[in-house]
């Protein structure tokens, strides 16, 4: 008994969460590698979670110029029987391919690269500098941070606060 709890809750960081790739995602990159350069496209992001009831399997792709619904359905089509038959995930899932879309989430460091000199928007789990949120143009980045322009003054955020960092869409 005592004060010790029943159970924690950890909130683990955005970019903790995007630089530990799951063991299924893994799995995934791997399978999907070669039906991916086959067909022309290259995997943005995989993702592996849980929302309600329903375990999602995704697979983001791209390729310059972007990806087509029938990208999506040639890569899904010839992946679909391999998943069946490596069998990587006990539960039951639902299996998705799509585009990453116009406010393409930033993770790995390469994201971060083909960003550079774009608008980015940037939510943050804590207050820094007094917001929580900010749009500027990313100037910088390294393996713990990021720097962006906004309203003419430099802002490097560290990006363990970051709960997520995206392409902001300008209409």
């Amino acid at each position: 008994m005592g004060n010790d709890p029943l159970f924690r809750i950890i909130k683990v960081p955005f970019q903790k969460r995007r630089n530990f790739m799951s063991k299924i995602e893994e799995a995934l990159e791997e399978l999907a590698l070669p039906i991916c350069e086959k067909f022309g496209v290259y995997i943005y992001e995989t993702e592996y979670k849980k929302e309600g009831e329903t375990f999602y399997l995704r697979l983001f792709i791209d390729k310059e110029g972007g990806v087509t619904v029938d990208d999506c359905e040639n890569v899904s089509r010839a992946l679909n029987p391999i998943l069946d038959e490596k069998d990587p995930i006990k539960e039951a899932y639902i299996f998705e391919v799509s585009s990453p879309g116009l406010d393409r989430i930033l993770s790995r460091p390469w994201h971060y690269e083909k960003a550079l000199g774009r608008d980015i928007d940037v939510r943050l789990f804590m207050p820094f500098d007094g917001k929580k949120i900010f749009s500027g143009i990313l100037t910088d980045f390294s393996d713990s941070s990021f720097t962006i322009l906004e309203n003419g003054k430099e802002i490097t955020i560290e990006k363990k606060i970051a709960a997520s960092v995206r392409l902001a869409v300008k209409f």
